[in-house]
């Protein structure tokens, strides 16, 4: 269904999305959501990345309040610098998802993304040897059976010789639905959330705390982590640097993200 009227709630991806490709907040973006927020509109980012990597960006923008992190796995509150939940896979689990991901996807490496009641308040990201970090961010290793001995919110496999959407494919023909598989960036990386943890579940119970219905709500994002918010949402928003598959479902499409996408769709009410 179209927005036909001003959305009662904004929410967006960050990496591709808000951000340009020099990972910083535009000027004119920042402005825009100065307006969004000026007018009592809620904006909501909505993200793969873990609590720790918001405050920035949120300051960048302005925003305050709720954020949804790692892909649907964490509900953070800005303000109070507080979990509000998290829905992780518990170290039984993680140790047999990786068993299945080695049969899969063989030669693949795993890192856990944690989190505790505070944004930084535990060893956060943790990694074997033999993970290749996707982004340049220091990590600590770790021997396998400490990686997957912690609930973690999510479950991150490198296989730098295949594409993103390869390891999907292999990862969802043997673990099927029992597991949620996404990614946002098809450099040979995969996440793994909980079952039925996805951006739209995270968003759906910010919406349910603000009394936003999911027809009034706008949704702004790239990559296929995004699809189940842009289906879940009244209006969904593609960036022309999108993944083709989030270009399929969206209902419309603007400009990339160093064009100022997101701000071009919102100025048409702010």
């Amino acid at each position: 269904m179209d927005v036909v009227e001003k959305p009662a709630l904004v929410a967006s991806d960050v990496d591709g999305t808000i951000l340009g490709t020099n990972e910083q907040v535009s000027d004119h973006t920042a402005g825009v959501v100065g307006r969004v927020l000026a007018d009592r509109t809620p904006f909501v980012l909505v993200s793969g990345r873990p609590p720790r990597w918001m405050p920035r960006i949120a300051n960048a923008l302005g925003v305050s309040g709720y954020v949804v992190c790692a892909n649907g796995a964490v509900l953070y509150d800005l303000d109070e610098d507080r979990v509000i939940w998290q829905r992780g896979i518990s170290p039984v689990r993680l140790t047999d998802l990786a068993h299945a991901l080695d049969t899969a996807i063989p030669g693949c490496a795993v890192a856990a993304e944690r989190v505790g009641e505070r944004a930084a308040d535990v060893q956060a990201f943790v990694a074997e040897k033999e993970y290749r970090h996707a982004w340049p961010e220091a990590h600590d290793l770790a021997p396998r059976a400490e990686v997957l001995g912690h609930t973690a919110i999510k479950l991150l496999v490198r296989r730098v010789e295949m594409t993103s959407a390869e390891m999907a494919a292999a990862a969802t023909a043997v673990l099927g639905d029992e597991f949620a598989i996404t990614y946002s960036t098809n450099a040979g990386l995969i996440e793994v959330s909980e079952r039925d943890v996805t951006k739209a579940t995270g968003l759906a119970d910010v919406c349910a705390r603000l009394e936003v219905a999911a027809e009034d709500v706008i949704a702004f994002g790239d990559m296929p982590n995004d699809i189940p918010m842009l289906r879940w949402a009244g209006h969904g928003v593609a960036m022309a640097n999108a993944h083709h598959e989030l270009l399929e479902v969206a209902d419309e499409v603007t400009g990339t993200n160093d064009q100022n996408g997101v701000a071009q769709v919102l100025e048409r009410w702010f």
